[in-house]
């Protein structure tokens, strides 16, 4: 069948869009291709709110064939965290079938060059962007966020992230030239001369492992890096989220076999129940690259025992927001509040520990003791979520009962400043919703330094839980900073303070330990958020993380430059 989209006209539609993203890693500034608001789509092909819905229930209960070799086997069982069965069943495959497949087309795509392939990439997620709608409700019910969430974290920011990616493997594959004529005088003789010739080569086959809370914001980056960069990808989502990933393979195959490619060039992985093929499939010699997010356990496993493949890991750490005085307390208190409760806390990003002086901290509303501004914050976070309907927008749903269980714990481990309460969802009953808890504790050093610690606060404790840590002082707080990230990670890091000096002690502690801050932020933009483009998700640099999302780093070593030399 003869190639329905050319190279001529991928390139006409979507290097403009290629070009304002080069610029934008560039600038740093804002930028975004994939509007937010959900009445932005429902014209020019794209689905609209009602469309995207109707979409989404259509592919309850049915079979989501991919057309894929060495399918042996349908799999499925998808229950919603708002507590509806999906019922999708989805291609299991004979890997010793697939993956020989899935090498067939690499040759071509590796010849296509960065810049066509760049552009598919870009079609693919223009299409994906399209049906925004159905992939949130799809996000929705695998993730349990709350719709306006999944809408766009797991909509318009995960395309961001991924056309970012898309952004930096094109830059990092252009930095060699196609050529060069190379001259060396001899003196009286004549030169060497040489022609030589630079290709980017693949890796080869890439294995995404997906995660359960934000299958598409954290599997997008590593999927696109590495079929920019010439690799075809393997998707093995998480068992309670396969079908936004494997609806993006869908896309990824229709775009590509259009465009004259091998559509097995992108191919997913589900599995049967507990049948745990990440491992399996992880030490292939044909897997060459791996991108995973998930438990610090998995994590340490793939990098050690995965030695034939580049690992890109995303891992746990320990959240830590130091509150040593502010010049706008009830803004403080107001993101704080926000912070902890958006999504529950099952973010990567959510803060956990909040090291706060013992004796109190200094504020625009005078000084304010250790248990006053517990108790406030307490009081900020009960106001955001006494409202259920605002309540269930905000929080969504309990992800998995291993975090309704850490929840359910932690009211033991010290005293309880804010207890958790459950939320009724009108229009999903069997919707397990709970508010965060706030827990008292000691961070006095007798707790922290010593070997024997058992301290609650310095272990991740994934989920709507937060420790308020009374600390000696805000040096004390600074050190409990720095050991926490050193020995657990951290994906972000939060300050406030009015004073220079602390300022520049959390700043060089993370200098050090090499971890993201967010400094005395009041407004509407919170700690566990991060804007493609611009920020950086991780920094690659401490235990949470082996690399950042995203930059050069993240992308430059999913291929090596071939060199071809030929007398001139």
């Amino acid at each position: 069948m003869a190639a329905e989209l050319t190279a001529h006209q991928l390139i006409a539609q979507h290097r403009p869009t290629l070009d304002q993203a080069l610029e934008a890693i560039r600038t740093r500034a804002y930028w975004s291709p994939h509007p937010e608001h959900p009445k932005a789509y429902g014209e020019h092909g794209s689905l609209g709110m009602a469309e995207g819905k109707a979409a989404f229930d259509a592919l309850l209960g049915t079979r989501l064939d991919l057309g894929q070799p060495g399918t042996d086997d349908w799999v499925g069982g998808e229950t919603s965290p708002y507590g509806i069965e999906l019922g999708v069943s989805y291609p299991h495959v004979d890997a010793d079938v697939l993956l020989p497949a899935m090498r067939a087309g690499l040759r071509a795509w590796r010849d296509a060059g960065a810049e066509l392939r760049a552009v598919v990439c870009v079609e693919i997620l223009k299409r994906i962007s399209d049906r925004t709608h159905e992939f949130a409700h799809a996000v929705m019910h695998t993730s349990g966020q709350a719709f306006m969430m999944a809408f766009q974290a797991g909509g318009p920011h995960a395309q961001d992230r991924g056309l970012e990616a898309v952004a930096y493997a094109y830059v990092e594959q252009v930095r060699t030239p196609d050529t060069a004529e190379w001259s060396k005088p001899q003196g009286k003789r004549d030169p060497l001369a040489l022609t030589k010739q630079f290709t980017p080569v693949p890796r080869g086959i890439a294995l995404l492992i997906g995660c359960n809370t934000f299958p598409t914001w954290n599997g997008y980056p590593g999927l696109f890096a590495s079929l920019a960069t010439g690799n075809a990808v393997l998707v093995k989502p998480h068992p309670r989220a396969v079908l936004p990933l494997a609806l993006t393979v869908r896309v990824a195959r229709e775009v590509l076999a259009e465009a004259g490619f091998d559509p097995n060039l992108v191919a997913l992985a589900a599995e049967r129940a507990g049948e745990g093929i990440a491992k399996s499939l992880a030490v292939r010699p044909e897997i060459r690259i791996i991108d995973y997010t998930g438990s610090t356990e998995f994590g340490d496993w793939l990098e050690a025992n995965a030695r034939q493949a580049q690992v890109y890991t995303e891992k746990a750490g320990v959240n830590t927001v130091l509150v040593e005085s502010t010049d706008d307390y009830k803004g403080m208190l107001s993101n704080l509040a926000f912070s902890l409760s958006l999504y529950s806390g099952q973010m990567c990003t959510t803060p956990q520990n909040l090291l706060i002086p013992r004796d109190g901290i200094r504020t625009d509303e005078g000084p304010k003791s250790y248990d006053e501004v517990v108790a406030d914050l307490a009081r900020s976070v009960d106001g955001l979520l006494g409202d259920d309907a605002r309540a269930n927008a905000l929080l969504g749903a309990i992800v998995n009962p291993d975090v309704k269980a850490r929840l359910e714990a932690a009211s033991g481990l010290g005293e309880v400043a804010l207890p958790s309460r459950e939320v009724a969802n009108p229009e999903f009953p069997d919707a397990v919703v709970r508010t965060p808890v706030i827990v008292k504790l000691d961070g006095a050093r007798k707790y922290w330094e010593g070997a024997e610690t058992d301290a609650a606060y310095l272990s991740e404790c994934f989920g709507p839980v937060s420790f308020a840590v009374a600390v000696d002082s805000a040096t004390d707080a600074v050190d409990l900073l720095r050991r926490s990230i050193r020995d657990k990670g951290a994906m972000t890091v939060g300050a406030y303070t009015t004073s220079e000096e602390v300022e520049q002690a959390v700043q060089e502690a993370c200098f050090d330990e090499c971890a993201q801050l967010s400094l005395n932020l009041t407004g509407g933009v919170y700690v566990n958020q991060t804007a493609a483009f611009s920020d950086f998700h991780g920094s690659g640099g401490n235990a949470a993380a082996n690399s950042a999302l995203c930059d050069g780093a993240f992308v430059a070593n999913r291929f090596r430059v071939v060199e071809v030399r030929r007398e001139a």
